[in-house]
């Protein structure tokens, strides 16, 4: 049949299944967003800044599985757009992104909001498309969603010229997609997995290493099986908490820069390590030269470039996490005796009552800490937790009971304050009937604010913590520890009103110092069924703990900070 371009674009989406588009009009665009007014299969959120509706449609993705879709116009509606980009491409999240351009007479003559699109996305995407004649459009979407969605997920986008969505062309929407150049290998190479079961047999101290592609590869049920039938201690990066519950007897927690005692010097100790589908960032490995320098390494990925990027390894096995962890559980049934690694767990459990994850509570200031744990007593996992980044998001990872895989959603890579809100309006698009949770700090709420009216508008209950210490928290911190504390630009003692401004915007706010009166703000604010913001004060001076310092080693943690 004959469509022009915008209709096109809608009737893909359509047969893509799409329920959800995350967007902001503008000029470039607009053609688009008149078929948008008259289609009815999938529901538009009209978000009050590009980067939220990009921030929206990665927490929608995150929390379903599914591919997130968001519109942005050219130029500076583009521009503003990038960060979410980056944010989900650091993260690996599924996304589709429409970008309007001008004219293609147009392009290069440096008119009104035209931006090299491209060019600028190139860096941050999985792929990305400049839409040159209507006809190239169907087969141009089918391979989008397909990129998106396939091997390492990423986002990809599609920037097309406002002429190009007004052109006529016949829509045949292709079935199937076979690129040359594109060909995710999805099972494990046998002679390396057996290779791997051998060794995993032979060693004394193994660790699982779980990453976020764990999540990705919907591998919770088989990693979980995995660590049950060989007994195999396992530690969790920030992205894979909840790949195992919060209660698994083998989790020791999460590794890395804050992660806990125990999971660090399990890497430190280890004779092999059993990576599934972690990408070894900078914050888990400290210095390489130190890093798990007593293990052998198997590693398992779906991205081949992953495997031997940072850190040498013996047994690359590239492949779905899900099949390949398929593939190995019979040999692994066979060949490893589970109860052959009991004294290298009792000897972590020891490390786990010698320094476990503690604070110092106290009657007379909230703690952090508590709050968090509080939450999840509480709500466990009835609610899908959110952050933005700081000092929060680190007692988040470390003090919620996740219980299943998609149950926390952060920005890992890149670190995008501001990502929290919209992400958690994705987030409840996606599961409805989960309570969605945004711990967040008094300044990273402030990066998207302007969102509280979209989650008002569109009936978006959004409950928003914020643990507010009156400071740039994670910064503050190293300005303790490292700078004599000098607090350069951190003092955020300069504040709004949180409870008046988010009642200015139509929800509901509260003020906490205390502990009755947090169980009270959150009962009321989920009861409320609207965007609501629990302004809790907390200590001003908390420090996230454990920390191993920038460039120091595993081993070597601060376990307390002393005047």
């Amino acid at each position: 049949m004959d469509l022009n371009g915008s209709q096109m674009l809608i009737e893909a989406l359509r047969k893509e299944n799409v329920k959800v588009v995350f967007g902001y009009p503008g000029g470039a665009i607009m053609n688009v967003y008149d078929e948008v007014y008259k289609q009815n299969y999938f529901k538009h959120i009209l978000t009050r800044h590009e980067q939220a509706a990009v921030h929206a449609a990665d927490g929608y993705a995150r929390a379903s599985g599914n591919v997130g879709v968001a519109f942005v116009t050219s130029g500076p509606g583009f521009t503003n757009a990038v960060t979410g980009l980056a944010t989900a491409y650091m993260d690996s999240t599924p996304m589709v992104v429409i970008s309007g351009q001008v004219p293609i007479s147009m392009i290069g003559t440096d008119a009104f909001q035209e931006i090299d699109a491209v060019g600028i996305s190139r860096p941050c995407v999985k792929h990305n498309y400049l839409v040159k004649d209507v006809s190239e459009l169907p087969r141009i979407l089918k391979e989008a969603f397909y990129i998106a969605r396939t091997g390492r997920p990423g986002p990809v986008h599609i920037d097309i010229p406002k002429d190009v969505t007004a052109q006529m062309g016949k829509f045949e929407y292709p079935d199937e997609i076979k690129m040359q150049t594109y060909k995710p290998t999805y099972k494990g190479n046998p002679r390396q997995i057996k290779k791997a079961i051998e060794a995993i047999a032979l060693s004394k101290r193994p660790v699982l290493y779980i990453g976020g592609g764990a999540i990705n590869s919907n591998a919770a049920n088989e990693v979980r099986e995995f660590a049950k039938i060989t007994g195999i201690p396992a530690v969790e990066t920030l992205m894979a908490r909840g790949v195992l519950e919060h209660d698994n007897p083998l989790l020791l927690g999460m590794l890395g820069m804050h992660g806990c005692y125990s999971a660090n010097m399990a890497m430190s100790e280890a004779d092999l390590m059993i990576a599934f589908g972690p990408r070894f960032d900078d914050r888990v490995t400290g210095k390489l030269s130190e890093f798990a320098k007593h293990a052998k390494i198997i590693h398992i990925d779906i991205d081949p470039s992953s495997i031997g990027k940072i850190v040498d390894v013996e047994y690359p096995i590239v492949g779905d996490l899900k099949n390949v962890i398929e593939a190995m559980l019979p040999l692994a049934k066979e060949q490893i005796d589970e109860s052959k690694y009991k004294p290298w767990r009792d000897l972590l459990n020891r490390y786990s009552e010698i320094h476990p994850l503690r604070y110092q509570d106290s009657d007379e200031v909230l703690k952090p800490q508590w709050v968090i744990e509080r939450t999840g007593k509480l709500l466990g996992d009835k609610a899908l937790i959110t952050t933005d980044v700081g000092q929060h998001q680190m007692w988040s990872a470390q003090f919620y009971p996740f219980s299943h895989p998609r149950q926390f959603i952060t920005s890992g890579g890149l670190g995008t304050m501001g990502f929290g809100l919209p992400a958690a309006m994705g987030v409840k698009k996606a599961c409805p009937e989960k309570i969605s949770i945004n711990f967040t700090g008094d300044g990273s709420i402030l990066m998207n604010i302007q969102e509280l009216m979209t989650a008002v508008e569109s009936k978006i209950p959004v409950v928003n913590i914020i643990l507010n210490n009156q400071f740039l928290g994670m910064v503050r911190q190293w300005q303790t520890f490292f700078y004599d504390k000098r607090y350069s630009s951190t003092d955020l003692t300069m504040q709004p009103d949180f409870v008046k401004l988010v009642e200015s915007f139509g929800g509901v706010g509260y003020r906490v110092h205390t502990k009755a009166e947090f169980d009270e703000a959150l009962k009321s604010a989920i009861e409320s069924n609207t965007i609501a913001m629990i302004d809790v004060h907390i200590d001003r001076l908390e420090n996230v703990l454990p920390m191993v310092p920038s460039g120091g080693t595993l081993y070597n943690m601060m376990l307390e900070y002393k005047e």
